[in-house]
This record gives structure tokens, C-alpha cells and sequence, in this order.
């Protein structure tokens, strides 16, 4: 009998009605003689009500006892669900995190999870029952009730994928799966039939929001296919999977944007060894990330190092640069917070040359001045001014024919 992990976030359980509306999927999942594991996020809003809640009790809310009235929400969630089938006549069961001995580590509000005991919920299975497991928390080896941090249910739902060997996971949500890039800025943009894994990592990465970097890194590792589907229309949704040789592989699977970006560069910099570290240390001390990195050598003996963070972090990796570049003896520090970062993606690029000049081309045609570039073997990143985004999107999803389905040949 195949077995079939399915996970619901928060949209999709977000009223009692579409509490009902999930249970009804999960028996018709049964009747095709489907064995299901069922993750559930808390109700949609509710994870923020809490933490608003714990905020008001305690300034820095202590990290041990917010793992105790986060993990609150998912719970409700799997007692609801599993009430409503079993109003349908469906054998079903519901737990927490820790009573399926999801066991963590004990880094409180972002634990890992270092094992799972599947004999609990293999019995249970093999008893006919829908097993209905709390997403988004775990037990720590001291006993302490821990949450994953954010995705954490989609990452509970693949890890348990992973441990009790199911066919594949299943990630409902409000879309119907994973887009060439955002239909909001181009209409055009298609559904993928099917996705790698380094692909939707890449896409994860580089401003997608379909699903969470963490639990594709997992699915990934532990060879676990996914598949993202609409909770609320049918359809076959996007498999993500390792790449086989045997599928039509396009040039480019898809585009990827982050309006949140912000660009620093530190002038002048004498050119001696250390210089990045110097420069970079401090930042990394503050705990700012730091993405795209460009060094240029002067023949004067300077250097112009500029790198690109977060827009949040953007003042304030500011000032630490102010300071850096008087102990370097740099000229000058200068920002822009009004960047953009957009990026195609695709394994087609590994045997295929020329994507980039034409990347380039397509942006130079439609008068968008590319700021930063960076690479990797399926992705191609530029940093470009944020009012040019939609334009860089739209024309660069035209030139690849991202809106053509792929045919194999």
C-alpha cells in the first residue's frame, strides 16, 4: 500500500470549514487505499497572536517557555482535524511533536531534528487509522517541548517522510504549485510540471516563497519527492525530484526576484591580504548575512569591495562599515537600499553555453544597467535598481519562452 505524507499550512486549515474541506481530501486519499500521515500548521493568524500575546507578558519572552505556547497552535490544529473524520466515520489519531518522539536538539525556537521513533505511528497505520501529527515542533533529549522555527512544519512533514520511507510528500497550500516566477509580475508565468531539487533549493534561495530552503535541503538528502499542490482546486500540482536523465531538460526552469536587497561599498581600500576579512568580520559579528560579494583591484594599489544584505539590516550595516573604513584608511562607504536581485535558474545551463550573454543582451536591449553578477553552475544573478524589476522579469521570462511548456524530444 503506498503511503503518502500530506501537509497542510495555514491557509489551508484557516476556518473550521476548510478544516472539514482538508478531511474530506485526506478520505478520499483512503479510499484509493492510500496509506496518509497527516502535518498541520496552527489556523493561519494564530502563531502571531501568540507571540503578540507572549510579548505583552514578557518583554524578551523567554525562549523555552514561547516553544511551550507556540508549539499550542498545531495542537489544537491536529485535535480539530482529527475530530472532523472521525465525524466522517474515518479511523484517526492525533499527536504532538513529542508523543511521536520527533526528538531534537535544544536550541530553543529553531531546534533540528536529530531522530524520529516511527513504531508509534507505523502501528497506528497498520491499524487502518489517518495519523495526524502536530507540524512545526519536537521534544528535546531533556524533554523539553521545542519548535523548529520557520517552515518547521514542512520540514516536520518531510523528516517524517523521510524516517517511515512514504512514496512522496505532499505540500498543500494556496497555490497550485511552482510557477517560472511570480504570476503577479507576469501574467504568463506556467505551472511546472516538475522541478530538481537544486533547482527549487536555487529558486528557495534567491526569493521564492512556495516552500521553505530547509525542507527541501531535507528532502533533498533523504531523497524525498515533493510535490506542491492547491488545497482548494484538483490538479497534479509541481514534483520536485532529483533530475533523471531520462526527462527533456529546459534551458531555464524559472526566474527568482528579491526586492530586499540593499548594496554597500567600502572605496579605496589599500589591497593587502586580509582586507576582505577585515572588512567582513564585523559584519558577520553582528550576525548580518551577507550575499553577493565583488572585489576590484585599482592599478593605484586600492581596492572597491562591495557586497550586498538584507534591506532590514541595511543602516545598520552601514554604520559598521562608517567605522571599518576609518580603521582601514578606505575614502569612502557608500549604500543603496533601492537595489533588486533577480535570477534565472535551470540545470540546462550545465551543458548549454551563451545563457548568460543572452541574459545580458535581453537587459541591455530594454536599457536595464546591471549593477552585480554572480553565478553558480544552474543560476545566473544580477543586481539591478529596484525600479527596474518587473521589466527585467517579464522580458527576460519572453526571451526564454519560460510560458512555452517544455516538449521532450
Amino acid at each position: 500500500m503506498a503511503l503518502y505524507v500530506h501537509k497542510y499550512g495555514g491557509t489551508s486549515v484557516g476556518s473550521v470549514e476548510r478544516i472539514k474541506h482538508v478531511a474530506e481530501n485526506v478520505i478520499k486519499a483512503r479510499q484509493r487505499g492510500e496509506e496518509v500521515i497527516v502535518v498541520v500548521s496552527a489556523m493561519s493568524g494564530e502563531t502571531n497572536r501568540l507571540v503578540a500575546l507572549a510579548k505583552e507578558a514578557q518583554a524578551t519572552p523567554d525562549v523555552r517557555e514561547m516553544d511551550v505556547l507556540l508549539s499550542t497552535g498545531e495542537q489544537v490544529m491536529i485535535a480539530l482535524l482529527a475530530m472532523a473524520l472521525k465525524e466522517r466515520g474515518c479511523q484517526a489519531c492525533s499527536y504532538t511533536g513529542g508523543q511521536v518522539s520527533i526528538v531534537t536538539d535544544s536550541a530553543h525556537t529553531k531546534a533540528r531534528i536529530l531522530d524520529i521513533d516511527t513504531q508509534r505511528i507505523r502501528g497506528d497505520l497498520d491499524q487502518g487509522k489517518v495519523v495526524v501529527v502536530a507540524g512545526f515542533q519536537g521534544v528535546s533529549e531533556a524533554g523539553d517541548i521545542t519548535t523548529l522555527g520557520r517552515g518547521g512544519s514542512d520540514t516536520t512533514a518531510v523528516a517524517l517522510a523521510a524516517a517511515l520511507k512514504a512514496d512522496e510528500c505532499l505540500i498543500f497550500t494556496d497555490v497550485d504549485g511552482v510557477y517560472t516566477t511570480d504570476p503577479r509580475v507576469e501574467p504568463k508565468a506556467r505551472r511546472l510540471d516538475r522541478i530538481t531539487f537544486e533547482e527549487m533549493l536555487e529558486m528557495a534561495s534567491l526569493g521564492s516563497k512556495v516552500l521553505q530552503i530547509r525542507s527541501v535541503e531535507f528532502a533533498g538528502k533523504y531523497n524525498v519527492p515533493l510535490r506542491v499542490l492547491s488545497s482548494f482546486k484538483e490538479g497534479a500540482g509541481t514534483l520536485i525530484s532529483y533530475e533523471e536523465d531520462t526527462m527533456e531538460k529546459p534551458l531555464i526552469s524559472g526566474i527568482a526576484f528579491n526586492r530586499d536587497e540593499a548594496k554597500l561599498t567600502v572605496l579605496g581600500v589599500p589591497d593587502r591580504p586580509g582586507v576582505a576579512s577585515r572588512i567582513l568580520g564585523p559584519v558577520a559579528d553582528a550576525n548580518i548575512e551577507v550575499d553577493m560579494i565583488v572585489q576590484n583591484v585599482a592599478e593605484d594599489g586600492t581596492t572597491n569591495f562591495t557586497f550586498t544584505v538584507n534591506r532590514s539590516e541595511f543602516n545598520k550595516a552601514l554604520s559598521i562599515l562608517q567605522d571599518t573604513c576609518a580603521e582601514l584608511g578606505a575614502r569612502e562607504v557608500r549604500g543603496d537600499d533601492s537595489i533588486v536581485k533577480v535570477s534565472i535558474v535551470g540545470v540546462g545551463m550545465r551543458s548549454h553555453a551563451g545563457i548568460a550573454s543572452n541574459m545580458f543582451d535581453v537587459l541591455a536591449r530594454e536599457g536595464i544597467n546591471i549593477q552585480m553578477i554572480s553565478t553558480s553552475e544552474i543560476k545566473i544573478s544580477v543586481v539591478l535598481h529596484e525600479k527596474y524589476l518587473e521589466l527585467a522579469v517579464r522580458s527576460l521570462h519572453d526571451a526564454f519562452d519560460l510560458d512555452q511548456p517544455v516538449v521532450s524530444v
